[in-house]
C-alpha cells in the first residue's frame, strides 16, 4: 500500500512538473519578447494580429533617416482608398484602413557595382490602425510600435506604444488624414 502510494504521489508530481513546463514553454512563446510576433498587444491595445499577413500588402512608399529604411505598406482597403484619390481629394480614410512602416538597418551593398544602401538587419514595424470608435482622441488612428530582436529572434510591443512616432507626430499631417506617405506613382 505504501509502494502504491509513493507510486502515485511521484506519478503526479510528475504530471505536475511536466504541466509546469509546458505551461512554462508557452509562456516562453508569448510576450513581452516573443517568437510569435501575432500574440503581440501594445500598451494601446493595438493587436499585431490584426496586421497579418502585411508582409505581403502593396508597397506605399519608402523613406530613408540617418539610422534607417523604411518602406511602407498598406493593407487592400487602404490601397483601394489611395487609389481612388484619397488623402489628396480631402476625404479620410475608410475604417478599417491600415499601415504599417517597416524598418531595417543598412549597410552598404558589396555586391552592387554602384554605391547603393540596402536593407541589413529588421529593427521594426510601427503600425497604424484606423479604427474611430476605439481611437476618437487621435484623430481614428490607434498606433503601435513593434520592436525586433535579431540576436534573440523575438518581438516585443514597445513599451511606450509609439517610442518611434505617434498620435503627436502625426498631427503635422492632419489635412492628410493624419498620412505622411503618400502613395507613390509607378
Amino acid at each position: 500500500m505504501k509502494h502504491l502510494l509513493m507510486t502515485t504521489a511521484g506519478t503526479l508530481l510528475l504530471i505536475v512538473a511536466g504541466g509546469t513546463v509546458l505551461s512554462a514553454q508557452e509562456k516562453a512563446k508569448g510576450p513581452p519578447g516573443t517568437h510569435d510576433k501575432y500574440s503581440l498587444v501594445s500598451p494601446s491595445g493595438i493587436a499585431f494580429a490584426d496586421f497579418k499577413g502585411y508582409e505581403d500588402w502593396s508597397v506605399v512608399s519608402s523613406a530613408r533617416t540617418d539610422e534607417v529604411l523604411k518602406v511602407i505598406v498598406a493593407n487592400p482597403i487602404m490601397i483601394k482608398a489611395y487609389k481612388s484619390g484619397i488623402p489628396g481629394n480631402g476625404k479620410p480614410f475608410p475604417e478599417g484602413s491600415k499601415i504599417a512602416k517597416l524598418q531595417w538597418k543598412f549597410k552598404k551593398s558589396t555586391e552592387a557595382p554602384f554605391v547603393v544602401d540596402v536593407p541589413d538587419v529588421f529593427s521594426q514595424a510601427f503600425v497604424i490602425e484606423k479604427d474611430s470608435k476605439r481611437f476618437p482622441r487621435s484623430g481614428g488612428w490607434g498606433y503601435a510600435l513593434v520592436d525586433y530582436d535579431a540576436a534573440a529572434d523575438t518581438y516585443s510591443a514597445d513599451p511606450t506604444g509609439v517610442a518611434d512616432c505617434g498620435h503627436s507626430c502625426h498631427v503635422k499631417v492632419a489635412a492628410k488624414d493624419h498620412i505622411f506617405h503618400p502613395y507613390q506613382k509607378r
